[in-house]
């Protein structure tokens, strides 16, 4: 509301990477929900050597960090799922590289059991470089416009924890409304 009164654009909670360990989890576990199967747990351990990873070894920073990345993949659900996710470890010698590891056990037809594991190397800083280079772009454009507060498409398409969580295919499709004038937010 603060942002609207004033007659500027807000967007974000923790930025989606390019290609990243959520939103790699995330398009996973829809496809174990679009093809039928039931998901009973999920993990998403991270570890890194970089800033962010350090910063992480408090609690007290790592809360609200746990709390957008179990959200973005929860909300894809529509049941509960004994699920954990959040950074694990900061392990110097990695610098600025990410190694996530995903688990998903779920069941198929016949209650037969599925168990998907995957391993994700990535630079870390960079991953997010073209997804801020679009936040940039699309604030830009709310500011041209005159739109203030919440932009729900953008935050929606670039961010973990969103005003409107949606999955990334509808999330995209409001971006790109957004920026063809189709979409007031």
């Amino acid at each position: 509301r603060k942002f609207r009164e004033a007659g500027i654009p807000i967007a974000g909670d923790d930025v989606k990477s390019q290609l990243g360990a959520t939103i790699l989890h995330r398009t996973l576990v829809k496809l174990f929900l679009d093809r039928g199967v039931t998901i009973d747990e999920t993990y998403q351990l991270n570890v890194g050597g970089n800033t962010d990873f350090e910063n992480m070894l408090y609690e007290e920073r790592l809360k609200t960090k746990r709390i957008s990345k179990t959200e973005a993949v929860t909300s894809l659900v529509p049941y509960e799922v004994a699920t954990r996710i959040g950074p694990s470890d900061y392990v110097p010698f990695l610098k600025d590289k990410k190694i996530c590891y995903l688990y998903i056990k779920g069941r198929n037809f016949g209650n037969q059991p599925v168990v998907l594991t995957a391993k994700l190397e990535v630079q870390d800083s960079p991953n997010s470089a073209g997804i801020v280079i679009d936040v940039i772009r699309g604030v830009k454009i709310a500011l041209d416009r005159g739109v203030s507060g919440a932009l729900t498409s953008l935050s929606a398409y670039a961010f973990k924890h969103p005003p409107i969580q949606v999955d990334d295919n509808t999330a995209k499709k409001w971006f790109i409304e957004f920026i063809e004038g189709k979409r007031g937010r």
